[in-house]
Formats: C-alpha cells, structure tokens, sequence
C-alpha cells in the first residue's frame, strides 16, 4: 500500500517535471521563433529599404540624362535655349537704340540756337559768315549741289528734345540691367548644369555606380565628387538608417609598392586625425575600412550643402556681415584645433574645403578634408614652425609665403598658415577675387614666386567694406 503511494507520488513529479521541461523548451522555441523574426523583418526592412533607394536613385540618374543623335551616332551636349537667345537679341536692340539716341544728340547738337548773351551781342563778320554760308549753300557757278545747313530749333524745342533723349537713355540703362540680371541668373543656372553634366559622366565611369553595399552596411547611391584619386559617394547607412557620405580611395594598380604604401600611410593620418576631432564646425569621421588591398574607404557625415567655392562661383561674392560669419566659425575652429593636445594645421584651408550646410552663406559652416593636415608633435615641431615635407601639395593661391622653397633648406610653417588662408577667404568672398594671383594658375604662381613676391595687399574700390574689415585683412595677410 505505502509503496503504491511512494510509486503514486513519484509519477506525478515525473510527470510534473516533464511538463515543465516541455513548458521550458516551448518558451525557447517560442523565444527563437521571435528572434528569427525580428531577424527576418530587420532583414525585410533592409532589403526594402535597399530596393526602395535604389529604384528612386535610379530613376534620378534617368530623369538626368538626355541623349541628343549627331549623324550616326549620339551625342549629350550643351545648348543655349530660348531664355538665352531671347535675351542676347534684347541686348542687341537695345545697344542698336543706344547708337541711334547718341546720333540723334549729335544732330540735336548742331541745331542748338545760341545763347541769349550771344544772341545780343553785335556780329562784326556777319558779311563773312553770310558769304561763307552762300559759298556752302553753292554759288551759281558751283555744279555741286551742297547740303542745307540744319535749321536752328528754339530754345524751348531744344530742350524739350534734350529731356526726352535723357529719359531715352535712363530707360534704356534701366533695361539692360535688368537684362543682364537675368543673364547672370541664367549663367548660375546654366553652371548648375554643366557642373550635374560633368558629375554625371564622372559616374558612368565610376565602378561603383550600380548601387553596391560596402562593408555589408553603406549602400552607394550616387557620386558627390572625384579627386584625383577619390571618388565621394553619398550613401545610406543602412544600420544606423540615415545618410553619410562615403570617400572611396583607389590606388593605381600600376604603381609600385612603395608608392601605393605611401598613399596609404597618407590616408591613415587622415584618418588618425579626423578620427579625434569632436567640433560643431567641423565634419564627423564615423567609419574607416578597406575593400581590397587597393581600395579603403573613409565614411563621414552627410550634409546636403554645396562648398563655398561652388557657392562663390555662382554669387561671385557676399555681403559684409555673411563673410565676418563665415570667417568667424572658420577661426572658431582653427581655435579648437590650436587648442587640442596635439594640436593640428589645416594646411589646404581654402573654398572647397569649406561646407555650406545649407548651402547659403547665411549658416553654418563644417570644414573638411584633412588629407594634408599635419599634427604639432613635439619631435618635429621647432621655435620656427615645421619642415613642410608634403611640399608642392595644397593650393597655392592660399598658401603663405613662407610653403614656398627659398633656399635649400625646405620651407618652415606653423600653424600661422590657417591665419593667412582666413585672409585670403574673407577676400575672396568680399570681392569674388582672390588677391594673389587671382588669373594664374597654380604653375604660374610657382613659376613666377607670385606669393614670395608679395608685399603688401591691394583693395579694390568697390564693393565698399568697413574699416575694420580691412585692418583684420591687413593682419591676416601681412608678410
């Protein structure tokens, strides 16, 4: 009987247990079903997400293309529209109504009626004049026929024509101004596309420009830009779901070991740098990887703006006020830079370098590229700067002088480079030129020691700045 009941109890925690193992192993498929689900509906929206980019980006790089036929084959090229023809043929008449207005003044001028003084006063040659006249008129025997002289008009009738060719002319003035302000808006709209023209042939030749997923999480959308030997994508961050611009570096399968190795050190001090920077004017490094032994990627972040040097050549200059904010969030900048425990020179700071957020000159600003940067260590840094060992690299047209060889020695430069490139900037921005150099190219400027030969900063006329704009110029750019 007791073992009945022993043997009774036993079952029934058996079968207790097995009921809980089996509740146990439930919950685990249950959890595992759940876990394979959110896998497979990340992985859902992620291919969603994919396909869905990569339709609109293709139907973008559809809408942006046009294919003219020339003979047998076809062509893409650039034409002047209706816009533009309608507005050369309205400057055309109105400097065909300019020449005939000065002409008619002319006539107008020789039928002026003299002056009441001199109506007054007596004409002693009267008889000379009178026979001077008949001799133009013609005498009888002259078998020429002369022009009658203009009829004088009154005073009144005079100046009732003088006022109306004046107004002629303020009209007119009036007018081709407004002509060439929409010239000048056509040009920038034009300029927008011939520079989407030149991005778009760039990347047709791209290798990446099918839509690939680098690093199986920055799918490529389309081209930004091309360097020399960089092509900048933007590109959609599929784990984080947003965009980030990704710049691709290619070395030339050509080139020899030890070049590709310096190309590549070259690219993994940029990334060093950038990597540490933590600053609101200044872009955010987010990723570094590489895909090959030739190919590395850096990823930043993305901001929809166009560079200052893009928005200079539109514009060709600002106001006053949006320079001094450009110029100040630059030196902000420079500051945080300066201050850092190793402390970092900017030494290619120029336009294109510099982020319109926005893309107006009324907002924020990021600064960029660090390719060229050098870091102030304590090894290599000096009372007198640092040797310049990247020499022949930046853009010479911001460069001080002392990045240029004087001697045999190479050239020594302190962080004191980003000063005179500020300088140079808030120039350019304030009278669309630079002030060294400006139609030179950068061999000529080297050629020529343009910098090395400048001694003191010229300012234009107009437009009209301040005082205070200047004298900071003037300390920018002293020699």
């Amino acid at each position: 009987m007791l073992k009945g009941v022993l043997q009774s109890e036993r079952n029934r925690s058996l079968e207790s247990n097995k009921i809980q193992d089996l509740d146990k192993k439930e919950g685990r498929i249950d959890d595992l079903l759940r876990a394979t689900n959110c896998d497979l509906r990340w992985q859902i929206c992620i291919s969603m997400s994919k396909k869905l980019l990569i339709e609109k980006s293709t139907q973008e790089k559809l809408l942006s293309r046009r294919v003219f036929r020339h003979g047998a084959s076809f062509t893409k090229q650039w034409t002047g529209g209706f816009a533009f023809q309608n507005l050369v043929k309205q400057q055309e008449w109105v400097n065909q109504q300019r020449e005939d207005i000065e002409r008619q003044r002319k006539l107008l001028g020789k039928r002026k009626p003299p002056t009441a003084n001199n109506s007054q006063a007596p004409s002693t040659d009267s008889k000379p004049k009178q026979r001077k006249n008949k001799a133009l008129n013609g005498a009888e025997n002259d078998p020429f026929v002369r022009p009658n002289l203009p009829q004088l008009l009154t005073l009144a009738e005079y100046h009732e024509q003088e006022d109306i060719f004046k107004l002629r002319q303020g009209h007119l003035k009036k007018e081709e101004a407004e002509i060439q302000a929409e010239l000048e808006r056509l040009e920038r709209v034009r300029n927008l596309h011939t520079h989407e023209l030149k991005r778009i042939n760039n990347e047709d030749n791209s290798q990446f420009k099918d839509h690939p997923t680098l690093n199986e999480r920055y799918l490529l959308l389309h081209l930004l830009g091309r360097g020399g030997f960089s092509e900048v994508y933007k590109a959609f961050d599929l784990y984080e779901q947003r965009y980030a611009a990704v710049k691709i570096h290619q070395l030339n399968k050509s080139w020899r070991d030890e070049k590709k190795e310096n190309y590549h050190k070259h690219a993994c001090r940029e990334y060093r740098i950038h990597k540490e920077l933590d600053h609101p004017r200044i872009v955010k490094l987010c990723d570094y990887f590489s895909l090959d032994t030739d190919t590395f990627c850096i990823v930043l972040e993305y901001w929809e703006g166009n560079d200052l040097d893009f928005y200079l050549k539109q514009h060709k200059l600002m106001s006053e006020k949006e320079a001094r904010s450009i110029v100040m969030q630059i030196v902000h900048a420079l500051r945080y830079l300066n201050e850092i425990k190793s402390a970092i020179i900017h030494d290619d700071l120029k336009p294109g370098n510099i982020l319109l957020v926005d893309g107006t000159a009324c907002g924020e600003i990021k600064i960029t590229d660090f390719g060229l940067s050098k870091i102030m260590d304590d090894d290599s840094y000096g009372v007198d700067g640092m040797d310049l060992t990247s020499q022949g690299a930046g853009t010479y047209w911001y460069l001080p002088p002392e990045c240029f060889v004087v001697g045999k020695e190479p050239p020594k430069f302190s962080n004191k480079v980003g000063v005179w490139s500020v300088g140079v900037i808030f120039f350019q921005c304030l009278y669309g030129r630079k002030p060294f150099g400006h139609n030179q190219s950068q061999q000529d400027i080297l050629q020529e020691n343009t910098i090395l030969k400048t001694k003191k900063v010229q300012f234009p006329l107009k437009p009209a700045v301040s005082s205070e704009a200047k004298a900071f110029r003037r300390c920018c750019l002293a020699y």
